[in-house]
């Protein structure tokens, strides 16, 4: 579990196939420096496990499906990333509750810098539209943002924009975006649990008000 506070700015030293993914070796001090194997970092949104890690790095091996929902497909030395440990449980959550298991990418639509702040807007996967709402939160590249502008409910390209304060372009990755970048989402949990909840609704009242197995019956 994570917050959405990179800690560093990470960079891909390595990349080597392993069966039908990859195993990649992480520069990262900060993020090593009380690791153990089996620990959880997020890199760039994706929660992976070190495998293996000296005091300046970490390798951790990433699987196919991973490779095919995130922005680490093609990943090569000298890529930048985002960093953070798993949040310890007596840590403060700065951000918001982040699994570290990317829903989806989106595509940087357009980049409005400002004296102080830029403006992100984001292309949004159409199945993802419905669990991103205006002042809510989002992580991209792992970094917890709040949505600030979201696109109307039948737009036919759904999108939504980030603000980034002056911090947040500098400690993450997300300074360097730029049109056409692809980038990692993941929507906030509590909307992806009322989306499956919502499923399992009868539609028809009837149902609705239909008595549970053995309420009113004998047992």
């Amino acid at each position: 579990m994570f917050t959405g506070i990179v800690e560093e700015i990470g960079e891909v030293t390595a990349v080597a196939p392993s069966g039908d993914g990859v195993r990649l070796t992480v520069r990262a001090p900060k993020a090593v420096s009380d690791a153990a194997h089996g620990d959880s970092i997020s890199v760039s949104g994706v929660c992976l496990t070190v495998v293996d890690h000296d005091e300046e790095g970490f390798t951790a091996d990433v699987m196919r499906q991973t490779l095919d929902m995130s922005t680490l497909a093609g990943v090569a030395p000298g890529r930048r990333v985002n960093l953070e440990r798993a949040t310890a449980a007596h840590g403060r959550l700065g951000g918001h509750i982040v699994q570290g298991h990317v829903d989806g990418g989106g595509d940087v639509i357009a980049v409005r810098p400002g004296a102080e702040w830029r403006v992100l807007r984001i292309s949004l996967p159409p199945d993802l539209a419905p669990l991103v709402v205006d002042k809510g939160s989002i992580a991209v590249d792992g970094v917890s943002l709040t949505v600030s502008a979201v696109s109307a409910p039948h737009d036919p390209a759904p999108w939504f924009e980030v603000s980034l304060i002056p911090e947040t372009l500098e400690a993450t990755t997300l300074g360097d975006r730029a049109a056409g970048d692809r980038v990692n989402l993941e929507t906030d949990i509590l909307a992806r649990h009322v989306r499956r909840l919502l499923a399992f609704t009868p539609t028809d009242p009837a149902d609705a008000s239909a008595p549970a197995p053995n309420e009113g019956g004998s047992r």
